[in-house]
């Protein structure tokens, strides 16, 4: 993809989101890869899903170059015209000036509305090794007080922060969640093939712990005939327990079409015995059937007894309630 804008015919006229991305300059290029700046006029993003458990969202970058092949935020692209469900890991926006908007913006949130960061691309994926957007968000967040917010990562870079999540803590409410699909590397590996192993996020999270910051697990998604044995969940559980994780919660697979036409190919490459299954599973459906929901909700009520960790976190969102909130916008 070009990083300049379509020329005068030769295709559709852009607007909106999509006309900024056009605009971006190419920050970095590598192992299939690009990397592109995007002018956007907003940070704070305003959740439309009602039933949500934060009103706010915050994501430094568009696109994840960690490539999960099970990612339900594929989605997002399609608002800057990219349709290719690929082009989410491959070209990856990182938004401008972020600090400064979102000093501009903080005013327009209310005291009890939460604001969650990395809903739907990771805020520590590789490049915020350079750009240092996130850390740029944070450091603006410690100048203010009474706010309620939450991180989400799948990236042992989140450590880099503590000093400022430590600050933040001293005036406002902020936990961090760190996701974690299965304790088995190398089947995350399969999963997740540019995320960081999961025994590396698990030391991450004990340290964040160590320091003091309020952290737990979020173990999403659960996947039907991959990761969901009581015996592989429990292990998830047991090694969250013993980072002393404050939280712990699980939300089950959801495939909106976008997401299927990445994770059906590779189901079939990988795991071709359950094509068939899942093909039945989310034939007319993004959602899994509720009774998959409840019995996977009751494991871990019974993990989380055995194990003593918290039942839940505030940060976590039912899947239930995003298939009742199809107009959902966490980006």
């Amino acid at each position: 993809m070009s990083s300049l804008p379509l020329l005068p015919g030769s295709g559709p006229r852009l607007v909106g989101i999509a006309r900024l991305a056009s605009h971006g300059e190419s920050v970095r290029q590598g192992h299939d890869v690009e990397y592109f700046t995007l002018p956007v006029r907003s940070l704070l993003n305003r959740c439309t899903g009602s039933r949500m458990p934060f009103t706010w969202t915050i994501n430094p970058y568009r696109g994840c170059e960690f490539a999960c092949k099970y990612c339900y935020a594929r989605y997002t692209h399609e608002f800057m015209e990219m349709r290719d469900g690929i082009e989410f890991e491959q070209k990856i926006y990182a938004k401008q000036h972020a600090a400064e908007l979102l000093r501009q913006e903080l005013r327009r949130v209310k005291r009890g509305e939460d604001i969650a960061i990395g809903t739907a691309t990771d805020p520590y994926q590789p490049i915020e090794r350079k750009l240092e957007i996130t850390r740029a968000i944070l450091q603006e967040l410690t100048r203010h007080s009474g706010l309620e917010l939450g991180i989400v990562t799948k990236s042992a870079m989140v450590v880099r922060d503590i000093d400022l999540l430590r600050e933040i803590s001293q005036n406002n409410w902020i936990s961090v969640s760190v996701t974690v699909t299965t304790t088995d590397a190398e089947l995350a590996r399969v999963l997740e093939p540019r995320a960081p192993r999961p025994d590396l996020r698990l030391q991450a999270l004990k340290q964040l712990r160590d320091a003091g910051v309020r952290a737990g697990v979020i173990c999403a998604p659960v996947l039907p005939g991959i990761t969901d044995s009581p015996r592989q969940l429990e292990a998830v559980v047991r090694a969250a327990a013993e980072t002393k994780a404050c939280h712990i919660c699980a939300n089950p697979l959801f495939l909106k079409p976008c997401s299927a036409a990445v994770f059906m190919p590779f189901l079939k490459e990988n795991f071709p015995q359950l094509v068939p299954d899942y093909e039945m599973r989310f034939k007319d459906r993004a959602f899994l059937p509720a009774a998959y929901q409840k019995r996977i909700s009751e494991l871990f009520a019974r993990l989380r007894v055995k194990h003593g960790i918290r039942k839940e976190s505030r940060w976590s969102w039912d899947s239930e309630l995003v298939e009742k909130d199809q107009q959902m916008s966490l980006f």
